[in-house]
């Protein structure tokens, strides 16, 4: 089952949004910072496995320079953070194609 959910770091001022599979594994990551709500990453794990597949290193690192890193963990614990809440699937599409575009790419 596919869940939405975020958390918050105060330390950072950073709102972490993720989207995971069955597993726990997150499939999209997105990062918004600030008052400003500035997005930072919206990293999808099907794009970063077509490019390990697909593509050579330097493909890879201006996706990342572009869009982020992919968390590469389940956010085990997610619960327990500050500010964590299950999402509608509808605010994590509304949020990736927000950052998505501030981030220079495709919604």
């Amino acid at each position: 089952m596919t869940t939405w959910f975020r958390t918050y770091y105060e330390d950072e001022d950073l709102w972490p949004y993720f989207e995971t599979d069955e597993q726990g594994w997150a499939t999209r990551h997105i990062e918004i910072a600030g008052k400003d709500a500035r997005p930072l990453t919206a990293a999808s794990l099907k794009e970063v496995l077509h490019l390990l597949d697909h593509a050579d290193l330097a493909a890879t690192t201006r996706y990342e320079q572009q869009y982020g890193i992919l968390a590469d963990a389940p956010p085990d614990g997610w619960q327990d953070q500050p500010g964590a809440a299950g999402i509608p699937a509808e605010e994590c599409e509304r949020l990736w194609a927000e950052a998505r575009r501030a981030l220079g790419g495709a919604g």
